[in-house]
C-alpha cells in the first residue's frame, strides 16, 4: 500500500520547516548569544506549523499535521547530538537552546490561555510538543550506549528546570523515569538524575504510604559519590526538611563540596531577590541556634583555608542583613554603629558556648577590617552594657592585641581606673540582684515565670562581669594607680561570699597579670584563703557585701582581725558548719585556681605547705564527695610542682579509681597521667617499680571502665604517654584492637564505627617512623636518625606475629592483622637477634598456623619476601637447628614450641601442590 501523500500547503511546510530548523540548530550550538534569536525564530515556524491541520473523519476531527513535520524535525536534530560524550560545548549548547524552547512554549502557553480563557486541563501545542520530547527521551535513558543515557537525562534536567504546570500522568511518569535511573552504574548519568529530581522534590505531594519520595531519595544519595553529592546538594529545594542534610555536608570529605555549601548554597539564600528585607531560608533569623552553631564551628574550624574563607564571606553577609534590622522600640544607642550587625548576631548565638561566638566575631573582625577600624565605644556604651556588648568589647581588644594595632586600642578603650568603676559598679548590681531574689523568695511563693525573670537578670551581670573581667587581663598596667585600684578591687571581690563561682578563676588571671611575680600571687592567695577560713570560724558579724571604692589605696584598707587561736574550742551550729564548709569549697576552689597558674615548685613557695596540711589534706579525707573530690584535684595539682609529694602518692590516685564515681574517676585519672608525664625521670630513679604498675592499671581500665567517658580519658592520657616515650608496651595495640573490635560487635543496626582495618591502618600511619623523621628534620637537622625510632614497627610486626600464634584469631581478624604487616616499615639494617627472631616467628606461623585464606595468605606473603629482601644477607644460612643452639633465642624457641599445631589432616602445605579430585559422574535415575 503507497504512503499517503500530503498536500501542496503541508508538502511546502515540511520543506520549508526542513530548510530553517537545520539551520537554527546549527547556529544554536556556536554561540549561546544567539539563543534568543534562534528561540524566536522556532516559536514562529511552529505557530506556522501548528496552523497546519486536515480534517479527519468526514470533518469530526483533525490531523496536527504541521505540529508532526515540525516536532520530527526537532527530534532529527536531536538524534545527532545524543550520541556525543560528555565534555563536547555544541551538544550542550544544544541541550541548553532546549531547555528555552520549553521557556517560549510554556510563557506563550499561559498567554493563550489568559486570551482564550482554556481550561488547564486542554491540551496545547505546547504541551503537546514537551510530552513528545520526554517520550523521545525516555527511549533515551534505556539505551545501551552510556552517551545516550547521558544526553538524554541532561535534556530532561534541563527541561524539567523550565517546566510549568503538567498533567499528573505526566509527572508521574517523569518522576518514575528518573528514580529508575538512580542506579546507573555511570556517575555522570547520575548526576544528571540528581539534578533532575531536584528540581521535581520542590514540586511533590503527598506520597502514598510506604512509597519512597523523590525527597528521602535525594537525601540518600547525597551520601554516596562525590559528584551525585554535589549535583544534588546544589540543586535540592531548601527548607525545613532538608536543611540539616545539607549542613551535614559542611563536613564533607570532599573540599569543594564543603567549600559550595557555604558559598554557593548558604550565603546566596540569606535573602530571596534583590531586596535584603526579605529573609531566604539560610537567614540567621531563620535557623535555630543549633544550625547556626553547627555552620561557625564547622566553617571556620575546617582545615582547608577556601572552605574557613567561605564561611567567613557567610558570616559578614549575616552581619550586614541583620545590622540593617531595626532596634526594638525605645533603645537606641548613639554609640552603637558599624557594629550593630555584630551585635545583632551575638543575641542570636549561645553565649554559655564561648569559643565558636568568639571565632565568629574574630572572623568578621578579620575579614571586615572596616568594622574593626570605626567601632566606637563611647561612655553610653560601657554605662549600658549588655552580655553581647561586653562580649563584643573584649574580643575587639583581643583582636587589636593580635594584630598588635596597640594604638587603636588606646584610641577606644578606657583607662584602667574607669574600667575599675565599671566593673565595681556591675558587681554591685549583680549584690543587688541576689538580694532581691532571696528577699523574693523569703517574702512570697515566686511563680515559674518570676523565678526566671530573677535568674535571667542575675546570669545578665553575671556574664557582663565576667566579660569585663576578662578584658581588664589584656589592659596596660604601666599607670600604677590604676594598677593598684585594679588589685585593690579584684582581692575585695574574691573574699566576697556573692562572688558567682564561675568568676573566681577570670580574678585570679586578673590578680596573675597585677603580681609582679607567682610567689607574689602565691602569697597574695593563701592570705585570702586564711582570712577566709579565720572569717568563717571566727563566727564575725555579717561582712558589708558591697565592694569597697578603688579609690581606697591598699594602705588604707584595715586589715580584718583574726581571732585568737587559744580561745578554746567549742562545738559549732548547723549554721556556722554549714558556714564554714561553704567557706572551704570556695578555698578549695581557689587553691585549684591558684595552683592551675603556677609553675614554680613546692620547696619555693613554703607558703604553700600551710594550705596543703591544714586545708587540702582534711578535704582528701572527708567522706562527702564534693569536698573530696576538690581536694584530691588540689593534691595532684601540688603534686605537679612538688616531687616527693608526686612520688609518694603516685599509686594512691589510681588506687581510688575502682572505688570512686565515675566524674571523680576522670579527675583521678588525669591527676595520674599528668604525674607520669612530668615527674617520669624521678618516678624511674626512685621508684622504679611505680610505672610498670600505672601501666597495668591504666591499661586494664580500657577494658573494665564502665563509662565511656573514662575509656576516652585513659585513651586520650595513653596516647600522650605514647607520643611522649614512655610507652613501649606494643601489646598495647592488640589490646586496643581487641577492645573496639568487641565494641563493633555491640553496635546497633543504626549506630557506625571505625572498621577494624581502618583501625590498623591508622596505627600503621600514627607509628611511622618516617614521617616522625622528617618532623625532626624540619626542627633539628643533626643526629635525626637517632632520635626517631626508626624499630618501631619492626617490633610492633614481631608482637603481631607473637598474637597470631598465640591466639586463635577469627578467620576476618587474621585476615586484618596479616594485611598490616607488609604496611609496617622495615629499616635497612637491624639487630642481628631481632631479625632472627622475626624469622623464626614468621617459620613457626608458615609450619603451626598454615594460612588457608587467599587474600591473607598473599599478604603474608608479601610481607615475607619484604623480610628476605631487607635481610637476606642476615638469614642467608637460616638453619632452625643452629638458631635452638643460640642462648639469646632459648625463650624464643620455648615460646614457640609451646604452640599446638594445627590438625594434621587439617593443615595444608603451602608448598605442596594441590591433588586432583577424581573426576566423578553422576548418573540420574529415571523411574
Amino acid at each position: 500500500m503507497p504512503g499517503r501523500t500530503l498536500h501542496a500547503g503541508a508538502a511546502a511546510l515540511c520543506d520549508k520547516i526542513a530548510a530553517q530548523v537545520p539551520r537554527i540548530f546549527d547556529q544554536a550550538q556556536n554561540s549561546l548569544a544567539n539563543h534568543q534569536k534562534n528561540l524566536v525564530a522556532l516559536y514562529k515556524l511552529q505557530v506556522e506549523a501548528a496552523l497546519c491541520t486536515e480534517e479527519v473523519r468526514q470533518g469530526r476531527g483533525l490531523r496536527l499535521v504541521g505540529e508532526k513535520i515540525f516536532e520530527e524535525a526537532i527530534l532529527q536534530m536531536l538524534t545527532r547530538v545524543l550520541p556525543l560524550k560528555k565534555g563536547v560545548t555544541p551538544a550542550d549548547r544544544v541541550v541548553k537552546f532546549i531547555g528555552g524552547r520549553i521557556v517560549i512554549h510554556e510563557l506563550a502557553a499561559l498567554e493563550q490561555e489568559d486570551q482564550e480563557g482554556n481550561d488547564e486541563d486542554d491540551e496545547s501545542t505546547a504541551s503537546r510538543f514537551t510530552a513528545r520530547l520526554l517520550q523521545f527521551f525516555y527511549k533515551g535513558f534505556l539505551a545501551k550506549d552510556k552517551n545516550v543515557r547521558y544526553r538524554s537525562l541532561q535534556s530532561v534536567a534541563e527541561m524539567v528546570n523550565h517546566l510549568g504546570l503538567v498533567d499528573e500522568e505526566v509527572y508521574s511518569e517523569l518522576r518514575s523515569s528518573l528514580m529508575d535511573r538512580v542506579i546507573d552504574r555511570e556517575v555522570n548519568v547520575r548526576v544528571q538524575v540528581a539534578i533532575g529530581l531536584s528540581k521535581l522534590s520542590g514540586t511533590e505531594g503527598p506520597s502514598e504510604e510506604g512509597e519512597q519520595t523523590v525527597q528521602e531519595l535525594l537525601l540518600d544519595i547525597m551520601k554516596h559519590d562525590a559528584d551525585v553529592r554535589r549535583a544534588a546538594v546544589l540543586n535540592i529545594p531548601i527548607d525545613d526538611t532538608t536543611i540539616d542534610a545539607i549542613l551535614d555536608r559542611t563536613r564533607d570529605v570532599d573540599i569543594t563540596i564543603r567549600k559550595l555549601v557555604y558559598s554557593a548554597i548558604l550565603e546566596k539564600n540569606v535573602t530571596v531577590g534583590d531586596n535584603d528585607q526579605i529573609m531566604g531560608p539560610t537567614h540567621p533569623r531563620a535557623l535555630t541556634i543549633a544550625q547556626r552553631e553547627l555552620i561557625i564551628r564547622n566553617g571556620l574550624g575546617d582545615r582547608e583555608p577556601s572552605v574557613r574563607a567561605a564561611a567567613a564571606s557567610l558570616l559578614g553577609r549575616w552581619v550586614d542583613v541583620v545590622g540593617g534590622q531595626p532596634e526594638a522600640e525605645g533603645e537606641e544607642n548613639p554609640d552603637v554603629k558599624v557594629e550593630s550587625g555584630l551585635i545583632e548576631l551575638l543575641k542570636m548565638l549561645d553565649m554559655a558556648e564561648q569559643k565558636y561566638p568568639v571565632d565568629a566575631v574574630l572572623s568578621v573582625l578579620a575579614s571586615r577590617p572596616e568594622i574593626f577600624q570605626n567601632m566606637i565605644f563611647g561612655h553610653e556604651y560601657w554605662k549600658n552594657l549588655t552580655p553581647e556588648t561586653a562580649f563584643l568589647a573584649r574580643v575587639f581588644v583581643e583582636h587589636g592585641l593580635t594584630t598588635n594595632d596597640n594604638v587603636r586600642l588606646e584610641a577606644v578603650l578606657p583607662v584602667v581606673t574607669e574600667l575599675a568603676f565599671h566593673i565595681q559598679d556591675t558587681f554591685n548590681e549583680l549584690s543587688s540582684r541576689v538580694d532581691e531574689e532571696q528577699e523574693a523568695r523569703l517574702l512570697t511563693d515566686l511563680t515559674e515565670d518570676e523565678r526566671i525573670r530573677y535568674e535571667d537578670a542575675r546570669l545578665e551581670k553575671e556574664a557582663i562581669l565576667g566579660e569585663l573581667l576578662q578584658l581588664a587581663v589584656n589592659l596596660d598596667y604601666s599607670d600604677e594607680i590604676g594598677r593598684r585600684k585594679m588589685f585593690q578591687l579584684v582581692r575585695d571581690m574574691l573574699s566576697e561570699d556573692l562572688l558567682p563561682r564561675s568568676l573566681l578563676n577570670k580574678c585570679l588571671d586578673v590578680l596573675r597579670e597585677l603580681s609582679p611575680n607567682e610567689r607574689d600571687l602565691i602569697r597574695v592567695v593563701v592570705e585570702l584563703v586564711q582570712d577566709l577560713r579565720d572569717q568563717a570560724r571566727g563566727n564575725e558579724g555579717e561582712e558589708d557585701r558591697k565592694v569597697a571604692s578603688p579609690e581606697t589605696s591598699p594602705g588604707e584598707t584595715p586589715n580584718t582581725a583574726r581571732p585568737s587561736r587559744s580561745n578554746p574550742p567549742r562545738e559549732q551550729t548547723a549554721e556556722e558548719k554549714a558556714r564554714a564548709d561553704a567557706t572551704d569549697y570556695k578555698c578549695l576552689l581557689l587553691c585549684i585556681g591558684m595552683l592551675e597558674r603556677v609553675d614554680g615548685t613546692l620547696d619555693e613557695n613554703s607558703t604553700l605547705a600551710g594550705i596543703l596540711d591544714e586545708l587540702i589534706i582534711p578535704s582528701v579525707k572527708r567522706k562527702e564527695y564534693i569536698f573530696r573530690e576538690k581536694g584530691l584535684i588540689s593534691m595532684g595539682l601540688c603534686c605537679l610542682i612538688a616531687k616527693p609529694l608526686a612520688i609518694n602518692t603516685a599509686k594512691f590516685f589510681v588506687e581510688q579509681v575502682p572505688h570512686s564515681p565515675a566524674s571523680l574517676q576522670e579527675s583521678l585519672l588525669q591527676i595520674t597521667f599528668d604525674i607520669m608525664m612530668v615527674h617520669e625521670a624521678e618516678l624511674r630513679k626512685y621508684r622504679p617499680e611505680i610505672i610498670p604498675f600505672l601501666m597495668e592499671k591504666l591499661l586494664g581500665l580500657v577494658s573494665m571502665a564502665a563509662s565511656d567517658k573514662v575509656r576516652a580519658v585513659v585513651c586520650l592520657g595513653l596516647s600522650k604517654l605514647i607520643l611522649a616515650g614512655m610507652v613501649t608496651d606494643y601489646e598495647m595495640f592488640l589490646r586496643t584492637y581487641e577492645t573496639l573490635k568487641e565494641d563493633r560487635e555491640k553496635l546497633d543496626e543504626d549506630e557506625e564505627m571505625i572498621s577494624p582495618a581502618q583501625i590498623t591502618t591508622l596505627f600503621a600511619d600514627w607509628t611511622d617512623p618516617n614521617k616522625l623523621r622528617t618532623v625532626v628534620n624540619a626542627h633539628d637537622s643533626t643526629n635525626s636518625e637517632s632520635q626517631a625510632n626508626m624499630f618501631i614497627q619492626l617490633d610492633l610486626a614481631i608482637e603481631v606475629l607473637r598474637s597470631l600464634l598465640e591466639k586463635n584469631w577469627a578467620k576476618e581478624d587474621k585476615k586484618v592483622l596479616c594485611q598490616l604487616l607488609p604496611k609496617l616499615y622495615l629499616p635497612d639494617s637491624a639487630d642481628d637477634d631481632k631479625v632472627k627472631e622475626l624469622k623464626v616467628l614468621v617459620y613457626a606461623l608458615r609450619s603451626r598456623r598454615p594460612i588457608r585464606d587467599t587474600m591473607t595468605n598473599n599478604a603474608f606473603t608479601k610481607f615475607e619476601a619484604a623480610v628476605m629482601k631487607k635481610f637476606g644477607k642476615q638469614l642467608q644460612d637460616f638453619n632452625e637447628e643452629e638458631y635452638r643452639k643460640l642462648e639469646q633465642l632459648e625463650k624464643l624457641f620455648s615460646f614457640v614450641d609451646s604452640i599446638i599445631p594445627d590438625d594434621d589432616d587439617e593443615e595444608i602445605g603451602l608448598d605442596e601442590p594441590k591433588r586432583k579430585g577424581k573426576k566423578r559422574h553422576v548418573l540420574e535415575l529415571q523411574d
